[in-house]
């Protein structure tokens, strides 16, 4: 089967991967609620298309942070990939780097930041979880700064895992074969069974739940790298993140796989940018999964959007190959988006190229 579009991977990752693993990159937190508004919210953004516009070239570069990328298409950090395929973060290092964008690696990968910068020259973003140690926090960062990543991407929305119940039922572990390669040697505990999800368990027994605003300006501290915030939903905390000293935010809901219902990013996305007043880029994750999805947060002032789900499920089907795949066809429908909007590059892109339910008020139903 010719695979079309990005969607496709799922099914084809759903046969080829165990159960455990599967439901582990797929599922979300409790109802899954938020995990379903992620997309749908997309599909009730509508284009206003400018028409007679030469769109014969189309730029769709751009810079993140200083570094100029091929387009506003990123890779999201996704925990332990080699459970995808055996090739992993490495796979999906080289497919960023061959397509001209930017790999966010997790804490929790399963491989190192220094086995990752071994693969070749990219931009690449080092993707944090506080630990109680601080000293082993500071170690990290520090790694991570020699193997040449170029920002931290601070995750804030987990000082407790979310209940996702498919990990409960599958009691989730990581494979024997693998290991959290950036703690390797640590005296961290290992990820175990437990009578629930054995990564609960593990983040219940190591993440740092005092985690507040002040171990912002701390990390600052520490490391010369911009600190993205990652998990911001409202525009009380972008305004906070911003006297914190953050280079940036990312509009995050963990993949739906935190708190059930707050909405989906899409829809949070507007009231960050509005609260940020431009001082620093706002990206999005969550739910994206076409070229039209990217040209819709742009248009609602997203610097650019980063992939997680996409990422592991082409792993699984075709390896380096497919994460490949799935940035060149995200790349060529965002393109002809463009195309067709009228827009032939990003500054182009704005609010008036589409509506969105919130933009006409409701009239109340009167009896």
């Amino acid at each position: 089967m010719e695979i079309t579009n990005v969607t496709e991977y799922d099914a084809i990752a759903k046969q080829k991967l165990p159960k455990m693993v599967y439901d582990y990159y797929a599922s979300g937190a409790e109802d899954q609620w938020t995990l379903q508004e992620n997309r749908n919210a997309f599909a009730r953004i509508l284009f206003r298309p400018r028409i007679l516009i030469d769109v014969s070239k189309i730029d769709m570069t751009t810079t993140v942070l200083g570094f100029k990328i091929s387009m506003p298409i990123m890779v999201a950090p996704t925990a332990m990939q080699k459970m995808a395929h055996p090739d992993g973060e490495y796979a999906t290092a080289r497919a960023a780097s061959a397509a001209g964008t930017i790999m966010t690696l997790s804490s929790w990968a399963t491989s190192s930041v220094e086995e990752v910068a071994s693969t070749g020259p990219g931009i690449r973003f080092f993707q944090l979880y506080v630990y109680k140690n601080r000293n082993v926090v500071e170690q990290l960062v520090r790694r991570a700064e020699r193997a040449g990543f170029k920002a931290i991407a601070l995750t804030v929305d987990t000082p407790r895992l979310g209940r996702r119940e498919s990990d409960i039922k599958n009691r989730f572990t990581l494979p024997p074969n693998l290991t959290l390669k950036n703690f390797e040697g640590l005296d961290l505990g290992k990820m175990d069974e437990a009578n629930d999800s054995g990564l609960a368990s593990y983040v219940a027994g190591q993440i740092d739940r005092t985690l507040s605003w002040k171990d912002v300006q701390w990390l600052q501290t520490i490391t010369k790298l911009p600190i993205l915030v990652k998990g911001v939903l409202t525009g009380e905390d972008a305004r906070i993140a911003i006297q914190a000293g953050a280079a940036g935010i990312i509009v995050s809901n963990h993949g739906a796989r935190q708190l059930d219902y707050v909405p989906a990013t899409i829809s949070a996305l507007e009231e960050v940018v509005k609260a940020t007043q431009g001082r620093i880029p706002v990206f999005l994750d969550g739910g994206v999964r076409r070229g039209t999805d990217v040209f819709k947060a742009l248009a609602l002032g997203a610097s650019g959007i980063f992939i997680g789900r996409p990422v592991v499920f082409s792993l699984a089907a075709e390896g380096e190959a497919g994460v490949r795949k799935v940035l060149q066809m995200l790349r060529d429908e965002f393109e002809l988006t463009m195309a067709l909007s009228g827009c032939r590059s990003l500054k182009e892109i704005s609010r008036n190229h589409i509506t969105t339910e919130w933009d006409t008020p409701r009239l109340s139903a009167r009896l």
